[in-house]
């Protein structure tokens, strides 16, 4: 275990900037120096602070039997700074008297499984898990996930937990950090977790199979690890179903990211996972974030399956199982999608917010007012199904993919993932798809002392009034973020970013000249409001 810092060399930090380092449902901050003009905010001892206010956090939660003591399970992706924050971690949850299991290099979806998985030889279940972790962020930055039986906590919870440690933080002393390092040390206990949770997949799909041992034998597919935790897949899950995996790229982990950034998102990483495909005539890509909670595919012929194709698909293979059934998305889908699974696959499309954490509460909120809905998923690549308890884990959304190329090979249907391409069609495509940031400048004096979110409030209402007023324009009867505005065959959604003084601009359309025809719409509406910078949208509509 690293030394524990001295009282004296512990600088002073107050609230605001533990505050600071929520990002919604999670904790980011910068954990490592590198990069220029981005100060350490996640050091040793705040995250030592902020694990003793998690593990107060349950206590308060859970009441536990004062002779039964929890138990938090750490995992951690590949990043660099991932074993000092663990020990951090360690000693923070073990100063508060939790007991700490540390199961090291883990997937996110897996640190939730650990607190309902039973097993005494696992020592699970635990009453609580921390996932380190700041997804596809660059390799300076780390953060926290936490997780109980319940799903993960809320924006709510991770303010209470900071505010929580900013109170501890102040009461550190050298004696106490001392016998934070001393009870660590000797309870920290060390589990393979990840062999309970690969298995868990691997038995999903033989069972969908009928039983088949190895009901991949013949299926050549290529995994894209992108350096992160997911390198486990071709290993653990893939060869043990009989497929082969030669091709594969970039699993060891490797926290600098060398090769691309492990996001799905990212032009680059599906660049990367799609020559990989043609390269080896391979049957199926798949590729990971950092920590696994998110994923996309590519077929045999280099066809991407992320975005909206990765929810149509899903959408097709949920639909097959629950018939009728509320596919619960974010705000950024295609109408396309709309018009795919509502007409074509007989569901319905509930369009929400962004964040996956919103789109997952807002499927479960339908469920409990009498809406069925089995499936939560952004374009992201996030998504959580009913069925493995609206978790949201990138390797079982491409367990339901195997599923259906093992099942079409047990009943002699061949082709390779052409099983998978074929759900798709019919699936409407914009001839043009673009996204735009306007900057808000908080400087500006056009803010009048304001905040970015209300000046960014006020240039969508003034969108939607100028909308309301033009006859080639029609606002979406339903929304729930933003403005959103058909015409022109395609649509635009304006909306202000989560966390970020940024207006995104999403548009879609069958052409470019349609495309620059809504730009323009949105550009004549907000072009009085001087604190935005409109010079992305200027360059995409020339002017």
């Amino acid at each position: 275990m690293a030394a524990a810092p001295s009282a004296t060399i512990i600088p002073s930090v107050d609230k605001g900037v533990f505050l600071k380092l929520q990002n919604g449902s999670d904790i980011r901050g910068v954990a490592v120096y590198g990069v220029e003009g981005e100060p350490v905010t996640l050091t040793e001892p705040v995250t030592e602070a902020i694990a003793a206010a998690f593990a107060a956090w349950l206590l308060d939660r859970k009441k536990p039997d004062p002779s039964k003591r929890l138990k938090v399970s750490i995992g951690h992706d590949s990043r660099i700074s991932a074993q000092k924050l663990q020990d951090a971690v360690s000693r923070g949850l073990a100063g508060a008297g939790v007991d700490v299991i540390q199961y090291g290099l883990a997937s996110t979806p897996a640190m939730f499984n650990s607190t309902l998985t039973k097993s005494e030889d696992f020592l699970c279940p635990v009453d609580g898990s921390i996932m380190i972790t700041a997804s596809h962020l660059p390799y300076n930055r780390n953060g926290f996930k936490f997780f109980t039986d319940a799903g993960g906590l809320g924006k709510v919870d991770i303010k209470d937990i900071l505010e929580r440690a900013a109170d501890i933080y102040k009461n550190f002393t050298d004696e106490g950090l001392r016998d934070a390092e001393r009870k660590a040390a000797e309870s920290v206990k060390r589990v393979d977790y990840m062999t309970v949770y690969t298995s868990d997949l691997v038995a999903a799909v033989r069972k969908a199979a009928g039983n088949v041992e190895r009901p991949l034998e013949g299926f050549h597919i290529v995994v894209d690890a992108g350096n992160g935790a997911g390198g486990f897949f071709a290993g653990k899950v893939l060869e043990p179903l009989g497929a082969i995996t030669s091709g594969s790229q970039f699993l060891e982990p490797d926290g600098l990211f060398p090769n691309h950034i492990p996001n799905p998102e990212d032009k680059e990483a599906m660049r990367a996972i799609t020559r990989a495909v043609l390269d080896n005539k391979a049957d199926l890509g798949i590729i990971f974030d950092t920590d696994v909670d998110r994923s996309a595919a590519v077929d045999f012929s280099g066809r991407e399956l992320n975005r909206n194709r990765l929810i149509a698909l899903m959408s097709a293979i949920v639909l097959e199982e629950h018939p009728g059934t509320t596919i619960v998305t974010d705000s950024v889908t295609s109408d396309g999608l709309t018009t795919f699974i509502e007409k074509k696959l007989g569901g319905r499309h509930h369009r929400f917010k962004r964040g996956y954490k919103n789109v997952i509460d807002e499927a479960i909120r339908l469920n409990s007012v009498g809406e069925e809905s089995h499936l939560a998923i952004e374009t992201s690549g996030h998504g959580a199904l009913k069925e493995n308890h609206w978790l949201d884990d990138g390797a079982y959304l491409m367990v339901k993919l195997l599923n259906k190329l093992a099942s079409a090979k047990a009943s002699g249907v061949g082709g390779g993932s052409k099983v998978l391409t074929d759900l798709v069609d019919g699936l409407e495509e914009p001839g043009v798809a673009v996204e735009l940031r306007l900057k808000i400048d908080q400087n500006h004096s056009d803010l009048k002392g304001g905040s970015f979110r209300e000046y960014g409030e006020a240039v969508l209402q003034h969108l939607a009034n100028v909308v309301n007023s033009d006859p080639k324009l029609q606002k979406a009867p339903v929304n729930y973020e933003g403005v959103r505005v058909s015409g022109y065959g395609g649509w635009f959604l304006l909306r202000l970013s989560l966390h970020d003084p940024v207006l995104p601009l999403n548009i879609e359309a069958p052409s470019n000249d349609d495309a620059v025809k809504l730009g323009l719409a949105v550009l004549a509406a907000v072009n009085e409001f001087k604190a935005l910078d409109t010079s992305a949208l200027n360059k995409f509509v020339q002017v």
